[in-house]
């Protein structure tokens, strides 16, 4: 029970699929009072079940897009718990037309827009946890190898991912002083909603499957117990970093390469 009395937001879940519900799971499975959010109509329809079945809280309608709804969410939060511990931000968009082909052909609306919802929102999210996290606690965003790499299919999103990245380091920096840390998981090639937007994602899966150094692909809980050790005290001492939870780290695969292949 590592997360016993503590409370926080979740902010990305999707579907059952989705990382950030596999790590709602295992932060409710260790004793954590957990708020979610939802993205429009379509996606509380989804929310409202899994919110239901770990007794979660409902914040409100979350868009990176409307300050009005980020401010109504943790204007709820206060009202509602007045402080919490922990936030997880697992928000990223891009347009999939744009995540193949030349990198150098992204438009600047796409990248002024995956900038800010990949990106700045996790700035954003920080600034408004912030005034709540009175007794310290942890921040949580998810990032992806190609950050650092090169992923096919990835382009503008990648560079996204890297400003992420430096942003975590910049902001443990502001927060260190105050006992709030911030960490960046990583999670690797997984089936979820917003991985089915990068082209060839099925052909990297199994790639990576096969010649990851664990030859499998990770799960749901696996990156659950990773983010549950990044939030809980058990990380007390660390703060502007990225985990690679990543069974496949070491070995990116080409779409559509020769199995024996490998991109280093």
């Amino acid at each position: 029970m590592l997360m016993q009395g503590k409370k926080g937001l979740i902010v990305g879940v999707a579907n059952d699929h989705s990382i950030a519900w596999g790590i709602a799971s295992a932060l409710h499975k260790n004793g954590a009072q957990i708020a979610l959010t939802y993205q429009g109509e379509a996606f509380k329809k989804r929310v409202m079940p899994l919110a239901e079945s770990i007794g979660a809280h409902i914040a409100g309608d979350y868009d990176v897009e409307k300050p009005e709804t980020c401010d109504a969410v943790f204007h709820n939060l206060q009202s509602l718990w007045n402080e919490i511990d922990f936030v997880v931000h697992s928000v990223a968009y891009s347009d999939k037309n744009e995540l193949s082909g030349k990198f150098m052909n992204t438009t600047k609306e796409n990248f002024l827009r995956t900038m800010h919802i990949s990106a700045y929102s996790l700035t954003d999210m920080v600034r408004r946890a912030y005034p709540l996290m009175k007794k310290g606690g942890s921040v949580l965003t998810l990032t992806y190898l190609g950050a650092e790499r090169v992923v096919p299919n990835y382009n503008v999103m990648g560079v996204a991912k890297s400003a992420l990245e430096a942003s975590v380091r910049y902001l443990a920096n502001d927060l260190g002083e105050d006992n709030i840390r911030i960490n960046a998981l990583s999670a690797g090639p997984m089936r979820t909603l917003a991985g089915s937007a990068v082209g060839s994602a099925r052909s990297v899966y199994s790639f990576n499957q096969t010649h990851a150094p664990l030859r499998r692909n990770l799960t749901q809980d696996d990156i659950g117990n990773a983010a549950l050790f990044l939030l809980s005290d058990m990380s007390s001492g660390v703060t502007g970093e990225t985990l690679y939870a990543d069974a496949g780290y070491h070995v990116i695969g080409v779409p559509n390469m020769n199995r024996e292949e490998k991109l280093a």
